[in-house]
């Protein structure tokens, strides 16, 4: 994995990050739709925001040796999941897959998350369930830890999935906050025949009240604006809650007591990038997590922005698919071995 590498004020100043036209052109839409799209009041145009989210059907015939399928969960709230299958005839283990957008904008459907979920299960290979669950401020903190929680039960009570042995929760951005969050819950909760084997946070989206070195010095890289990263935890936080919430901050003065890890939080993977903004939140995390006796393994991408995964044109967004895969089967290898009595 890469080596860590911290851009100072000056570098900032004058460099950009390695990114082709494609890509900028890309990520200059997104910001402007996303944007455009988030009202002054604290509610989202979903109707505009649609318009640029494109959005992919499930394919039941194999697209790049994988299937998809969609499964509902729970029909009441829109709850439910696609499921990403590679051919393969040996038992597989299972990804639950939260996607980013700030808990307020994009789908499991969306092309750029399904593109990158067939990737990871083809690679791993792995079955992916990509999780839909409800989005902010409609359904504010904790309505998508509820909905992943209830999407691993009904997964561990029921026959979707033969086998259930090896499960990972991974998510990016604000995907990877609920996929800590649902980690978290995991451990005291009766999942059925789901048993919680590894979480990967891919660049998670933390917060706190008071901005970090890294969202100050990095506000102008793509997906970076410190404003936007405010305006998207008032639309998700509890009514009157501020950065430091549990939520947010999980390691800050409003978090849980540092034996609620004593359970057995699950071996993690936190991905960060050079380029991104929330850096120094999630090393602070991987700080945190390492305090409270966790396997913690952070993969390094210097070259990397925000959300650089979904751009298949990126290098770095195969090896960090590679790095997963490694993680997968690390972890399965220790899963595997005898335990010493």
């Amino acid at each position: 994995m890469a080596r860590s590498v911290e851009k100072g004020d000056s570098e900032m100043a004058t460099a950009r990050p390695p990114l082709p036209l494609k890509t900028r052109l890309i990520i200059a839409a997104i910001t402007a739709a996303t944007d455009a799209a988030c009202r002054r009041d604290g509610t989202v145009n979903r109707r505009l925001f649609n318009l640029f989210d494109r959005r992919t059907p499930p394919n039941p015939s194999p697209i790049d040796g994988v299937a998809t399928a969609d499964h509902t969960v729970d029909p009441s709230r829109h709850l439910w999941l696609r499921l990403f299958s590679p051919a393969s005839p040996a038992p597989l283990p299972l990804i639950v897959y939260f996607h980013g957008g700030g808990f307020t904008f994009h789908s499991a459907a969306s092309s750029p998350y399904d593109g990158f979920c067939r990737r990871l299960a083809r690679r791993v290979p792995a079955l992916v369930a990509s999780v839909e669950y409800r989005l902010a401020p409609e359904h504010r903190c904790p309505a998508s830890y509820d909905d992943g929680i209830d999407v691993l039960r009904w997964l561990g009570n029921g026959d979707l999935v033969p086998d259930l042995s090896a499960v990972f929760l991974a998510g990016d951005s604000a995907g990877g906050n609920i996929a800590h969050h649902v980690a978290r819950r995991a451990r005291r909760e009766a999942l059925g025949r789901a048993s919680v084997a590894g979480l990967v946070a891919i660049q998670p989206f933390f917060g706190g009240k008071v901005p970090s070195p890294s969202e100050e010095r990095l506000g102008g890289m793509p997906f970076g604006k410190l404003e936007r990263f405010e305006w998207m935890w008032r639309s998700f936080l509890p009514v009157g809650a501020d950065g430091d919430h549990e939520a947010a901050n999980v390691f800050g003065p409003g978090s849980a007591a540092a034996d609620d890890f004593e359970e057995g939080f699950p071996a993690t993977m936190v991905c960060v990038g050079g380029w991104d903004a929330l850096q120094d939140r999630q090393r602070w995390y991987c700080e945190g997590l390492k305090r409270n006796g966790v396997d913690v393994r952070v993969a390094e991408y210097p070259d990397a922005v925000h959300a650089f995964y979904v751009f298949p044109e990126l290098p770095d967004a195969h090896k960090l698919v590679d790095d997963i895969a490694d993680f997968v089967h690390r972890r399965m290898d220790e899963l595997s071995k005898p335990v010493d009595k």
